[in-house]
């Protein structure tokens, strides 16, 4: 996959078939619409393209707007790499961007900049300054620019069941098993791994705290999960607690991830971790030993479960 940043630095020869969103998530509703892009590409032998944008269009329109995105923009790259797409452009999206009537949307970005020969877009596709054109207008514009509309029907969509919203909703409530099935991937938590109080060391389970630079990036609810991470190309499984640390006297929130078969120093490394389910919310303990005891107990339980999650069919 050829990754352009913004419209004016993709090229092609080939004519193209498009979708356009934010795609928040790439749930299996996105996926869906994905994967019909790239068999229709195949089948017509044009050129897949996704066209996504960054801000978000309510972080530039609403500035009072406190949207939490599931994925990063990195995160939504990496996905989109694996999955056999030809083309994914990010385009900024700024309030001159949002401005563009629908002719000079389809004209100058679909036509002239992407080459479009066919969209796929969902029945409720808005586009154009305010949003006022949809997709009666869009087939109009296609008849006279020579572009195919393909509309992902009402009926379609809603039989998926799964929208960002109600993934973002999952996550914030703790949800992660539901939120992993919308998504049909693991839900991950990424940042550089920056020094904290070290006080897992002391109680036997020496944590990496990390530290997640994009302030419009969804933590979950505090609370202990049971996680996965890939470091040197190798699988290690633990358990990471988000939250206050209240029986340490912690106050600001903190991610933290301890591994149960690494004993490297991960300071100073990205570090990318997967969830894959929820323990227990974070307790305020009476003492340091009954907090200890509740981390033996959780580890228990998640080697249990690991055990369990590895031998699945």
């Amino acid at each position: 996959m050829k990754t352009h940043q913004g419209i004016t630095s993709f090229k092609s020869s080939r004519r193209t078939v498009v979708t356009v969103g934010t795609f928040d998530g790439l749930h299996v509703g996105h996926q869906k619409i994905i994967d019909r892009l790239i068999q229709t590409a195949q089948s017509y032998n044009l050129e897949s393209v996704v066209l996504t944008f960054f801000p978000h269009p309510r972080m530039v329109l609403q500035k009072d707007s406190d949207i939490k995105l599931i994925n990063t923009i990195e995160e939504r790259t990496q996905i989109l790499s694996s999955i056999g797409l030809d083309h994914l452009v990010i385009h900024a999206f700024t309030k001159e961007f949002s401005r563009l009537s629908a002719q000079e949307y389809v004209e100058e970005v679909l036509v002239d900049k992407l080459n479009v020969k066919k969209i796929i877009i969902g029945y409720d596709h808005r586009f154009g300054r305010n949003r006022t054109a949809s997709i009666k207008e869009l087939r109009s514009f296609g008849e006279i620019y020579d572009f195919e509309v393909e509309e992902i029907s009402k009926q379609e969509i809603e039989a998926v069941s799964v929208s960002s919203t109600k993934v973002r909703n999952a996550i914030l409530e703790g949800d992660i098993t539901l939120a992993n099935q919308y998504l049909s991937y693991p839900f991950s938590i990424g940042g550089k791994v920056v020094k904290g109080k070290q006080l897992g060391r002391t109680l036997g389970y020496p944590t990496a705290n990390i530290h997640v630079a994009e302030e419009y990036k969804i933590i979950p609810r505090n609370g202990v999960y049971i996680i996965r991470s890939v470091i040197d190309n190798q699988p290690y499984f633990g358990m990471m607690n988000i939250g206050n640390n209240p029986t340490v006297g912690g106050k600001a929130q903190t991610i933290e991830a301890y591994f149960f078969e690494l004993s490297q120093d991960l300071y100073g490394s990205y570090l990318s971790v997967q969830l894959l389910k929820r323990i227990r919310d974070e307790e305020n303990f009476e003492s340091i030993e009954e907090l200890v005891l509740a981390m033996k107990k959780d580890e228990a339980y998640s080697k249990e479960f690991l055990n369990k999650f590895s031998t699945r069919p």
